[in-house]
Formats: structure tokens, sequence, C-alpha cells
């Protein structure tokens, strides 16, 4: 049995996000500032290099929008053009909005920050007593709970059946494999309660105060809740993942319903623009008749990009790339927050199925950098946000694609020689403990739910039982330990399943883990604590 070489990532990890068919630019009525001269070339050539279908990228200066454009394709092979209005997945970009949204109420007087989340949310319970009593509204925020890198996110990645009030509800179940407030740790989970405090306090539903309350004052027309308040007719991408890491394709339109304060909006880097510049001006904007707004005060927006829980900083292994090594990193409210050449950055990236975008301010300098991506590669974004940063902010020069070139190709090199150790270790000769038939049945896990193995024909072929695209097959690897070749091969998240028996040759339990180091880490299969389910 073979598989295949990983190549690529989803969502890179902490620091690969710091540092990470030729189609013609569609014109634009927006201007190429001086500084940005030869910047269509360079986004072309970025685009190429990494297998982007269309990229999207705007640029705001002193509250003006210097630079909308849109390159290549919204789908692969068909003549629709990327543009500043098209519409991509923001993802995880969606934080920052739900962060100002709980500041907005906090400057009403409706909640806190330092309010208890059970104070709002009765029914709220973590894993530990200590940790439901003491959460408070700013942690739902900042990755600091003890919950780990993306625990429950199987939850709602891909799409389940759940509510969003269910997936809070099943938090109290999910393992905390660190102290409360004592290291980071990136979690989507808690943003899912965020939004419920922010409808508790506000009255609405999370939609209709985002719609209410910023997107319509804002005039982000281009911007909707999930995908699934997509309209006929809008300008959206479609996202596109290589399934197996090889092959490039058009990956399923995916809606997070449940949890979309975590990263459900679609928005267009024209309206992403106009969402810059409210922040960079500390939250004030003009209105239809051009009188000063307000979304949220001074005080609340220094707060959402002061630093609370400090991130390690690793040394990147791609030489070239050390000049991006920023001296601090750490979480704010919705918002990362770190340096660049002297200057504080404010930013977020997105990851989501086929598409990763990334948004990025230095608040000294009234700046700000979007980019919006049609591909599941951080290395774009990464490469066309440094070279607009370098551009001005005087940078040396650092050629950031064949810095990020090389960084992907030690990527794929260290997923081969993961993978290579694997094999190396592997019986390739032992056979299962158990007749195929012994390993089928139901497993239930305590936060997840049922897990249902089923014998069909020669094989076994295990369901999530609340997640229809998660369907696979099985194939044996070694002695009780098979793999999980899912069937959406867009998913990119093959997995291992490893049975324990009891003395007397039943099952005990059973757990799972991603094979490969690079996939997404919001398939948590190694926080699932399977066992079998009686009949």
């Amino acid at each position: 049995m073979t598989f295949p070489v990983l190549a690529a990532l989803r969502r890179p990890s902490l620091w690969l996000l710091c540092l990470f068919a030729s189609v013609g630019v569609h014109a634009q009525p927006v201007p190429v500032s001086e500084p940005l001269h030869d910047f269509d070339a360079y986004v072309e050539s970025v685009r190429q290099a990494f297998d982007v279908p269309g990229i999207a990228v705007a640029v705001v200066k002193d509250g003006e929008v210097v630079l909308a454009r849109g390159y290549g394709e919204r789908e692969l092979g068909k003549a629709t053009r990327v543009d500043e209005h098209t519409m991509f997945a923001i993802a995880s970009n969606t934080k920052a909005f739900t962060a100002a949204s709980l500041s907005m109420l906090a400057d009403e007087g409706k909640l806190k920050l330092e309010d208890r989340v059970i104070d709002h949310l009765p029914w709220f319970r973590m894993a530990d007593p200590y940790v439901t009593h003491e959460m408070r509204i700013r942690d739902l925020l900042v990755h600091r709970s003890g919950l780990g890198l993306g625990a429950g996110d199987l939850l709602f990645w891909p799409a389940t059946t759940y509510s969003n009030r269910e997936v809070a509800e099943r938090l109290r179940d999910v393992p905390l494999t660190g102290g409360f407030r004592e290291r980071y740790a990136y979690d989507n989970i808690l943003y899912g309660v965020a939004q419920l405090v922010i409808e508790q306090a506000s009255g609405q539903s999370y939609e209709q105060f985002l719609r209410t309350r910023i997107l319509q004052p804002l005039g982000m027309r281009e911007t909707r809740y999930n995908s699934d308040a997509l309209k006929p007719g809008d300008n959206v991408a479609t996202g596109h993942a290589k399934a197996d890491f090889t092959d490039l394709q058009p990956a399923p339109r995916m809606t997070w319903a449940n949890v979309a304060g975590a990263g459900g909006l679609y928005s267009s880097v024209s309206d992403m623009a106009r969402w810059m510049n409210a922040q960079l001006a500390g939250g004030a904007y003009r209105d239809a008749h051009g009188r000063e707004q307000r979304l949220f005060s001074p005080e609340r927006q220094k707060a959402m990009w002061s630093l609370v829980t400090p991130m390690p900083i690793a040394e990147p292994k791609v030489e070239a790339l050390k000049a991006a090594r920023p001296d601090f990193l750490g979480y704010g409210e919705g918002w990362m927050v770190s340096d660049f050449r002297g200057r504080k950055l404010v930013w977020h990236t997105g990851g989501w199925p086929g598409m990763v975008s990334r948004v990025t301010l230095v608040p000294e300098q009234k700046l700000g950098i979007v980019v919006l991506t049609n591909q599941e590669t951080g290395a774009a974004f990464n490469a066309v946000t440094m070279k607009v940063l370098d551009a001005y902010l005087a940078g040396t020069g650092t050629d950031w694609l064949a810095a990020y070139r090389a960084q992907v190709a030690q990527s794929r090199d260290d997923a081969d020689e993961h993978w290579r150790k694997l094999q190396e270790a592997r019986d390739a000769d032992s056979r299962p403990s158990l007749p195929l038939d012994r390993y089928a049945g139901t497993l239930r896990d305590p936060w997840y739910g049922d897990v249902v193995v089923a014998k069909e024909g020669d094989g076994l072929v295990l369901r999530f039982s609340r997640t229809p695209e998660l369907v696979g097959d099985l194939r044996h690897w070694q002695h009780d330990t098979f793999v999980v070749r899912w069937r959406k091969r867009w998913l990119n998240a093959d997995a291992f399943i490893t049975y324990a028996l009891k003395p007397d040759g039943s099952l005990r339990e059973a757990r799972m883990e991603a094979i490969s180091p690079l996939t997404d880490f919001s398939f948590d299969f190694h926080d699932l604590r399977l066992a079998p389910v009686e009949p």
C-alpha cells in the first residue's frame, strides 16, 4: 500500500503563518500607487509559483484605498475573473468581527469583558468546574482556556449537523490538556460560545447583529454571513485543494452555520478595505451623509490590539525568512500582534477548505493589507503581504517569493521524512488480531458522539455520524492499526485508527490520529476516546 507525498498546508502552523495557467489582471478603477509600481507582475508570479487560481488584494493607506485588484480565475479553467468585488471565505478573519461585536456591547454597558461566561450563559460548562466558574468573556477570545490546539473542531469541521448551542454544550466533555490561562493554544469552539453571548446580550441573532451594527453602517454590501447566505448571481470564488496533496481541483463549498463566530464570513477585498480603514481609524467611520460615527470606543480598540496571551517564537529553518522573525508575538482579542521592522503589526489569517487569507494592519503607518486566495497555501498570502510591507516600510529587498518557495520545499521534505520513518517502523507482514467483522460496530466518544464502522463487501468503512463528509475506507496498516482513507480526497486528512483489546479478545477502545503533520489541526482525531457501544 502506498500513500501520497504530503506537500502542502491547509492552515499553516503558528510560525508558518508568520512566515509564510496565467490569467491577465482584471482592470480596476484604483490606480497602483508608486510604492507598488511592479506589484501586478509580482502577484502573477506568486499565483503561478504556488498554483493559486485566483488572488484578490486591497491596500489602504491614510484612510484611502490605494489598490484593490483581482488576479486570475474564480474557478480553475473557467473564464470568470477575480476582481476587487469577488467574495472569498475569510474564515478566521471573522474572529475580529466577533471581538468587535463584544466590544460594542461592552461600550453600551450590556456586558463587560471581565464578566463570567456563566453570568450570561448559565448552562455553560467546561470539563473542569473551576474553569467553568472562572471563565470570563475575554477568555473566549484569547486562546488560553486549557483546551488543546483545535480541540472540539470536529464538532463543526467539516460541516456537521450539530447546532451552535449543541456544539457549545458538548464542550463539557472536550478534554482540557493544559492549565487554565497557562499557555497559548488556538481554538475555534470558544468563539462559537462568544457568538452565543453576543446573541444573549443584544437580543439579536449574530447574523442580525453583524448586518445591522457593522456591515450596513460600513457599507459592506459584498459580505455574507456564511456560504448559506450567498445569493444567486453573487460574484464568489470557488475554493481549490490539492487532493492527495498533488491534484489541484475545486473543493466543495462548506458552511460553518453552527460556529459562524469563529469563521463564517465571506467578503471581498473592496469590503475588507472598509473594515481595515474603520479599524485603523480606531473604530470611526463616516456614514452615508458624511457624518462621523463610531463602531466602538478607542479604549476598546486599544484592548483588542493589546497582547494578552504570549505565543512562542520559533527560529525559521529557511535563512531568508529570518527577516520576518518577530521580537514579540501574541494574541489579543480576535487579533494577533507582533512586530516587523520596528513597527507593531496587528493581523490574522484564515483557513477554509480551498481558501486561505490574511489581514495585516500597521497602525503607526495607517496601513492595511488584505489578501484573499482560493487555494490552500499560506505561502501565497504571506509572499504578497510581505511585498507590500517592504514597499511601505523601506524593506531591504528580501526575495519573499523565493523565501516562501524554500519554506514550502522544506515542509515537503519534512513530511516526506515523517512518512519514511512511519514506513520503516511498520510491520507490513503482521495481521489483524481479529476477523474484520469483529472490528465493526458503533464507537462512541463523549464529546463528538458516534462513529460507525461497518463491514461492506470485503472491507470496513468508517462514518462519522454527524459529519457527512467523513466517510473513509479502512486499510490494514499493522497489527490492530488501520488507515482511514477518506473518500473525499480533497480533505487531505487520512488518519490511523488503532484498536485496543480486552483480555477476552473483545474491543476495549479505539484511538485515532492524523497521519501527516501537515493535516489541518481542526481534524482533532487525537482528542477522541472511542469506546464500543454494546448492542
